[in-house]
């Protein structure tokens, strides 16, 4: 079942606020974000969440990743 994009809810642990990005969850697992779920393939982010995804990210792998 696919949730509709106006819907989505960022997947970070805690976190309430409409999802903004969706990025692999394997760039996820390389920062100290805590999701809701394990294993999700797409993680939707707030932009809160993405800036910080950005951050911690920066310089380790190319943007062009996915």
């Amino acid at each position: 079942m696919s949730r509709d994009s106006a819907e989505q809810i960022c997947d970070v642990q805690g976190c309430t606020a409409k999802a903004e990005r969706s990025v692999s969850g394997k760039k996820v697992e390389m920062t100290d974000l805590t999701l809701k779920s394990d294993g999700i393939r797409q993680v939707h982010l707030c932009k809160a969440h993405y800036k910080e995804l950005k951050k911690e990210t920066k310089g380790v792998i190319p943007d062009y990743m996915g």
